[in-house]
């Protein structure tokens, strides 16, 4: 960043430097990240963009810079009032649009819409530094340090453990992305003093003993929960042998469910919802099983229902809340058949909001 745009922005760009924790820990040696340019893969001929280092690391101090002056005094009102709690929903809204660009192929919005997900980053670690708390050097610094710690199969056993790696994992995973998810989850339960061999992690009586299920974080959506909870459960050895396994049980849910739904009485709705719960996380399970994820297979289905609905809509001589049900059913065949093999169409760019 030039001078006069920090000047501009009435108050010098948080620096790495700066940071009250900057000297966590051993030092890493950063000049083993030097390594050559990436080649694309033999697979890949896609023609690739070379990230400009030295720009990035000019724009990303210009973000920061300006992150500061909205919250300084005589900034912007409106950040100036934000809080923690204030913006977190910004947050979710700003990952979803990333996810629908990603979907959509739309590059050109997706570096919009990463660009909005980075400022929450900003804005939050802007707000942490208000109150005393941390920094976006120590965001930076954290984040570095994990990455170097558990690949070190690529940065070294020697960086690795000057970034804070504590379990003894072998670098050489020989090309094995399997071997190198294995080690990721050694270097990460030895951060957290989580045991992965089944093993207490406390010590004493009366204590309760961490569960590798603390890794599964609540606030993920249901779906996703479901998946890892069942890959968590699967390293312990309690799973279910191959999806064949799982199709029975998927029965044996459904006929609970209607043994419960079948009654009329209100009070028997806590139980219809936790049949129904049990059913839904076998069916992510089945899904887990087939490799397939759940939140993508009801994404790509909520899209075909959308498909078929406006092509009945379309269709439809009348109103459909018009037709007879046969009818309705005749118009969901037929759109159907229509759109039978056709891929998922492109959907309209977003609009903004006024």
């Amino acid at each position: 960043m030039s001078p006069g745009t920090v000047s501009r922005c009435g108050r010098a760009p948080v620096s790495a430097g700066r940071s009250p924790r900057a000297a966590r820990g051993r030092k890493v040696n950063w000049s083993c990240m030097a390594l050559t340019p990436a080649h694309s893969s033999p697979k890949d001929s896609t023609p690739q963009t070379i990230t400009d280092p030295a720009r990035a690391a000019a724009l990303f101090e210009e973000s920061v810079a300006i992150m500061a002056r909205l919250r300084a005094p005589g900034g912007c009102p409106w950040d100036r009032e934000q809080s923690f709690d204030s913006i977190r929903k910004y947050t979710l809204e700003e990952a979803y649009e990333v996810f629908d660009a990603i979907e959509r192929r739309d590059f050109a919005h997706l570096t919009e819409e990463l660009g909005d997900l980075l400022l929450q980053v900003l804005f939050y670690a802007e707000m942490a530094a208000n109150e005393g708390h941390f920094t976006i050097a120590d965001v930076l610094d954290s984040l570095n340090r994990k990455l170097v710690r558990r690949h070190p199969h690529v940065f070294g056993d020697e960086a690795a453990r000057a970034a804070g790696n504590r379990a003894e994992v072998d670098a050489d995973v020989g090309g094995s992305s399997d071997a190198v998810l294995r080690n990721w989850e050694e270097i990460k339960a030895a951060e957290k003093n989580i045991p992965t061999d089944g093993g207490s992690g406390a010590s004493g009586a009366g204590k309760q003993s961490p569960s590798r299920l603390d890794h599964v974080a609540r606030a993920l959506p249901a779906l996703a929960e479901a998946a890892k909870l069942g890959s968590k459960a699967r390293k312990a050895g309690f799973d279910w042998p191959s999806w064949r396994e799982l199709l029975p049980k998927v029965a044996e849910e459904t006929a609970e469910l209607e043994a419960e739904a079948a009654s009329a009485d209100p009070a028997r709705k806590p139980a219809v919802e936790a049949e129904l719960g049990d059913l839904l996380f076998t069916v992510v399970n089945l899904g887990r099983h087939l490799g397939v994820d759940a939140e993508m297979a009801l994404r790509n289905c909520n899209l075909r229902f959308r498909q078929r609905f406006c092509e009945m809509e379309l269709a439809s001589p009348r109103p459909l809340e018009e037709l007879a049900p046969n009818e309705l059913e005749a118009l969901w065949a037929e759109a159907k058949r229509k759109l039978a093999g056709v891929g998922a169409a492109p959907q309209p760019a977003k609009q903004e909001q006024p």
